[in-house]
């Protein structure tokens, strides 16, 4: 079987805090040599559903980084666009609803909105399907070890993602797996995966002008 290199979680313009076009995802997912990208911009599928509609030469899975009161929780192979800042136990209905699979990001990160405290427990009800154990924008790798941890106590599989927010970050994490053609072969070729990530963090949106002589 073939395999695919596939980064999980990334966000374009359509975040409001990112920069990347998908004319940039599309020549940099080329030039790092990804097969798949899963566009997760925050509380919107806009700009992933237009991709995925395009020829971009590098499939899409539509998602979404969801805002709820507990952290950051983010939905894959969506079909439509879920609300932010609803209770989690409703976010996992939704997704789950949709055929969608359940992707903890940055979950011990502490310098962002993490569900780390409340993730234990949504592993132990069975309300997560992959946990991310690699995030490139994450500088010290403890809490990156942690959740790899985590995932590992509850035997579930673990996710990469560059999480980038410009182009220079796209391909910074990824996964070498089996291919698949829907959320269930996807989760069930991530036992096969193979995780591939750097530190990379975010260009500067608005670069400091050179001090006047």
């Amino acid at each position: 079987m073939s395999r695919v290199r596939v980064d999980c979680h990334l966000h374009t313009v359509a975040s409001g805090d990112a920069v990347l076009t998908l004319e940039q995802l599309a020549e940099r997912a080329r030039q790092t040599g990804l097969d798949v990208v899963c566009i997760t911009d925050h509380n919107v599928t806009s700009a992933a559903v237009t991709a995925a509609g395009r020829d971009l030469g590098v499939r899409i899975v539509v998602g979404e980084e969801i805002r709820t009161p507990d952290g950051d929780m983010i939905g894959l192979f969506l079909t439509e666009r879920i609300p932010y800042v609803l209770p989690v136990a409703e976010v996992v209905a939704r997704i789950r609803a949709q055929g969608g699979l359940v992707y903890a990001p940055h979950p011990f990160d502490e310098d962002r909105s993490s569900l780390g405290r409340v993730l234990p427990g949504l592993c132990a009800a069975g309300a997560v399907d992959i946990v991310e154990v690699f995030n490139a924008k994450i500088a010290d790798q403890r809490p990156n070890e942690r959740a790899r941890a985590l995932a590992a106590a509850y035997a579930l599989p673990g996710g990469a993602g560059s999480d980038a927010h410009d182009a220079p970050g796209v391909g910074a994490a990824y996964l070498e797996m089996p291919d698949f053609d829907g959320p269930a072969s996807f989760l069930a070729a991530l036992a096969d995966a193979r995780v591939t990530g750097e530190y990379r963090p975010h260009a500067p949106r608005y670069p400091r002008r050179p001090a006047r002589s």
